[in-house]
């Protein structure tokens, strides 16, 4: 069934409406409706709340415990998505983790440039810190552009000092805002979702003056030391492989724990389609069992992570 169903989601996303280096504002109503046509399992609930200043929605079920939480972190460029968009990937993550998800709802370029989105997901980061969760109940997951927010945001809580989280999860992560990667060319065929010049538009939407090198917005040019252990998925047909690909050698250099999955012949944020594709599924079980690991050595008694300051 795998590669019928490859097949299928291929052609849903050559032919959907969903143009990623279009108009923000339609782009915008375009996904969050997408988003909205499908429906949530009964037993996700979900709250609207603010954690240091920033809005989020936290997402749980009946099995979900308070003491873990998901940080979570979405995709789209920067420039489109939300927390409430969110939702559906991140409980397939609280259900597999029997977690608490917190979706960071972080400000959209253009109206908000860089480093806006890596300051309100390091304020939510904090503020959870400040009420009393230990880092070493808390994980950070992302996907896409949330997958690159999500070792810059660590990268940032670094350098500010704060303990590092127990274990980081990105999903298609796009960590190189100067769309450097062999693979925007040699990938550029077989992705049916992303074009070099749609991510070349939005990441200048974002930055605007500011160097696509800048660590805290490319983090594959950042100094990843201290990290905590990290798993990066990526599917083999993505422009953003070699995003991946070098985020995770990078961690490797800086001598992270870093586990790569490249899984074959699948799309950009192929988890998000779970419900048709056995891979999303099998990676997503995977990413929750990363999860789960690094909270059990904790919670074991293995030594707490370091601070990462």
């Amino acid at each position: 069934m795998s590669r019928q169903q490859r097949q299928a989601l291929d052609e849903l996303l050559r032919h959907g409406p969903l143009d990623l280096g279009g108009d923000v504002a339609e782009q915008r109503a375009v996904f969050s409706e997408m988003m909205a046509s499908i429906p949530l399992p009964s037993d996700v609930s979900t709250t609207v709340g603010e954690l240091g200043g920033v809005p989020v929605v936290t997402v749980e079920t009946p099995a979900s415990d308070p003491a873990t939480v998901i940080l979570y972190l979405h995709g789209g460029a920067y420039a489109i998505g939300s927390a409430a968009d969110a939702v559906g990937l991140a409980a397939e993550i609280v259900r597999r983790t029997e977690a608490r998800a917190v979706c960071v709802d972080y400000r959209l370029a253009p109206e908000h440039p860089f480093p806006a989105p890596v300051d309100d997901a390091l304020a939510v980061y904090r503020a959870l810190l400040d009420d009393g969760l230990p880092s070493s109940a808390i994980a950070f997951v992302g996907e896409s552009a949330g997958g690159g927010l999500v070792a810059a945001t660590l990268v940032a809580a670094k350098d500010a000092g704060l303990p590092r989280p127990a274990s980081a999860a990105v999903f298609s992560p796009w960590a190189d805002l100067s769309v450097s990667g062999a693979s925007v060319v040699s990938k550029a065929a077989v992705d049916p979702a992303l074009t070099p010049e749609g991510l070349r538009r939005r990441a200048r939407d974002y930055l605007r003056d500011t160097d696509p090198t800048t660590p805290h917005a490319s983090p594959v040019f950042a100094d990843l030391t201290g990290l905590p252990p990290l798993l990066v998925q990526v599917g083999s047909h993505e422009i953003l492989l070699d995003d991946a690909v070098r985020l995770a050698a990078r961690a490797a250099e800086c001598d992270v724990r870093v586990d790569l999955q490249v899984w074959s012949q699948v799309p950009h944020v192929f988890q998000g389609f779970a419900v048709m594709l056995d891979e999303g599924a099998e990676a997503l079980d995977a990413a929750a069992a990363f999860t789960r690991a690094h909270w059990t050595d904790v919670t074991e008694g293995a030594e707490a992570p370091e601070a990462v300051g």
